[in-house]
């Protein structure tokens, strides 16, 4: 099965059950204001998150490095404020998860240990060799 279709499958069931639940306890008023605190709160912090990003990131470019860190933080930090966006309590732990920094340091680094680690094994696909530098003119 698509892991996309999968996704919007399961994404609104986990939510709708997520809203009878928590709203069973709080109530329906309690439940839908603490949607609107959580997507108004995210999305600012997202927005002060992604200043200090941008900060960061020409910092970097002034110190004449590429700022790699800062361009996948900023594309996870807008992907944070879509999830916070959207109504629900999955998708804004989700979203605040992705916009704290330590935690977004640390699922960057699992997932790029995970993917070093697989791109560099085979070691067969490098060939070793010599060049030689020929002059035209000659």
């Amino acid at each position: 099965m698509n892991i996309v279709l999968l996704l919007l499958i399961s994404i609104p069931l986990i939510e709708i059950y997520l809203f009878i639940k928590i709203g069973s306890y709080i109530g329906a008023f309690n439940t839908i204001s603490l949607i609107l605190i959580t997507a108004f709160v995210g999305v600012i912090y997202a927005r002060y998150e992604g200043f200090n990003t941008l900060r960061s990131g020409i910092s970097q470019l002034v110190k004449n490095e590429l700022p790699v860190y800062e361009i996948i933080s900023g594309a996870a930090l807008a992907f944070a404020a879509i999830l916070l966006i959207l109504p629900g309590f999955a998708t804004d732990f989700i979203g605040i998860t992705l916009i704290f920094p330590p935690t977004r340091r640390l699922l960057f680094r699992n997932f790029s240990n995970k993917n070093s680690n697989k791109k560099y094994q085979n070691k067969s696909d490098y060939i070793e060799g010599e060049f030689e530098e020929k002059d035209e003119n000659e």
